[in-house]
């Protein structure tokens, strides 16, 4: 709960101009409209001063709302709302009402200020996104050449993982360059894929067409200049990284499996100061990876994760589950495959990424790296230790892999052959 105010502004934002609602207790509503532009706020600006408003409140519409920020930031307090949290009641929608609806809440309030960051953390965020849209471009060309090579029937994908790696970047300029099948699969410089000779003859026996040849060459030439344009942001975000002095921050989040330099620094960006999180709990709750809980009937039920926080910090948290959730030996991976068993893998992605996030928050707060427990010696697995002297090495093997898989070995006492009643999930 906010302090409550005796003189406040409530501005309604929108692209082409400001709904502004001066509001004092026990007195009428001066209400007016200026430009979103320069001289606009410049005009609001000296109408707040002279009117004494204690406060500014607003939206958080879109980024229009970043230029009444910075022009009253450090004199006159703004707060940005979320606008999910202060929608007015149902009924005649108008911009004055809503300019006086805001005014109204943050006079009593009833406004929680959204988390704004600092400038130099905004501009780190500003780079974060920008390159992950930049992959998303980048994603998009992929995939008009998969859809081109689809159409002229080419399956690469059979005779590599990527084809936009080494060996399929060969095999595709081979085609373009209508070498023959021979020559391509002689000079591949994979060893590996080179020994799938019959299936690269296979999928090599087709030809592009003229237009086919042309449209993947500009694609080409296209994800040349993205991946100069992300190795260059790439570079302002490591720069970015060592003036906030945060290098230390990126090797602890490095250390948990599955985040990745890139996954690291935009959690981080997205994040801002950590310290403004109470416990791991409140930061999963910003970040939107909390189940939305509600009541009926006197029960208590829970839904889907309520997605109220930053999308991008969401995102690349997911991405750092998959990769997680592939890792071998470690805890994440029995966490995962738990999860998995009972509802699904979707929901155990989701799951992992809350617990990685959670796990993160620990390790800046004690500014510690990342150790799993199951390649600590202190906390092996009870089962493993039980075994380990008088099992034969077989048996000791697949009880690794059974508790690795996320199942629990029961028996009731050491004598493997006669009680071992088998594995529960």
């Amino acid at each position: 709960m906010q302090p409550h105010y005796q003189c406040v502004c409530g501005v309604d934002i929108h692209k082409e101009f400001l709904q502004v609602c001066i509001l004092r207790r026990d007195e009428d509503p001066d209400i007016f409209r200026v430009f979103n532009n320069f001289s606009g706020v410049q005009n609001l600006k000296q109408r707040v001063e002279e009117e004494g408003c204690e406060c500014i409140a607003c939206e958080s519409t879109g980024v229009y709302w970043y230029r009444l920020y910075l022009s009253f930031e450090g004199q006159t307090r703004v707060i940005v709302g979320n606008a999910y949290q202060i929608k007015s009641i149902p009924g005649r929608k108008t911009d004055v009402r809503d300019a006086q609806w805001i005014a109204e809440l943050a006079m009593s309030g009833l406004i929680n200020p959204s988390r704004v960051f600092p400038k130099k953390d905004r501009e780190l965020r500003e780079l974060t996104r920008t390159r992950e849209s930049t992959v998303h471009s980048r994603t998009q060309i992929k995939n008009r050449i998969h859809r081109t090579l689809d159409s002229a029937g080419i399956a690469l994908g059979k005779g590599v993982n990527d084809i936009f790696g080494k060996s399929g970047t060969h095999l595709l300029w081979g085609l373009l360059n209508r070498e023959s099948v021979e020559n391509i699969i002689t000079t591949i410089p994979s060893a590996r894929v080179k020994k799938k000779v019959d299936t690269l003859r296979e999928i090599l026996s087709g030809s592009l067409s003229d237009l086919q040849i042309m449209l993947i060459k500009n694609n080409l030439d296209l994800m040349a200049h993205i991946n100069e344009h992300i190795r260059a942001l790439d570079e302002q975000i490591i720069a970015r990284i060592g003036e906030q002095e945060r290098i230390r921050d990126v090797d602890i989040a490095c250390s948990i499996p599955g985040v990745s330099v890139t996954a690291a620094v935009t959690a981080l960006a997205e994040i801002g100061d950590y310290h403004d999180f109470v416990n791991p709990e409140k930061l999963a709750s910003w970040a939107g990876l909390v189940p939305s809980v509600y009541q009926s009937a006197g029960k208590n039920c829970s839904g889907k994760i309520t997605k109220h926080g930053s999308e991008h910090l969401r995102w690349i948290l997911v991405q750092a589950a998959k990769s997680a959730g592939r890792t071998v030996n470690t805890t994440f991976r029995k966490f995962f495959n738990r999860i998995t068993y009972r509802k699904g893998a979707n929901t155990a992605t989701v799951a992992l990424a809350r617990k990685i996030l959670c796990i993160l928050w620990h390790l800046l707060m004690k500014n510690e790296l990342y150790v799993d427990p199951l390649k600590s010696a202190k906390l092996k697995p009870r089962a493993v230790q039980k075994f380990s002297k008088n099992s034969p090495s077989d048996i000791q093997k697949a009880i690794d892999f059974i508790l690795d898989s996320g199942f629990k070995v029961i028996y009731p006492d050491a004598t493997l052959d006669q009680n071992f009643r088998g594995v529960s999930r």
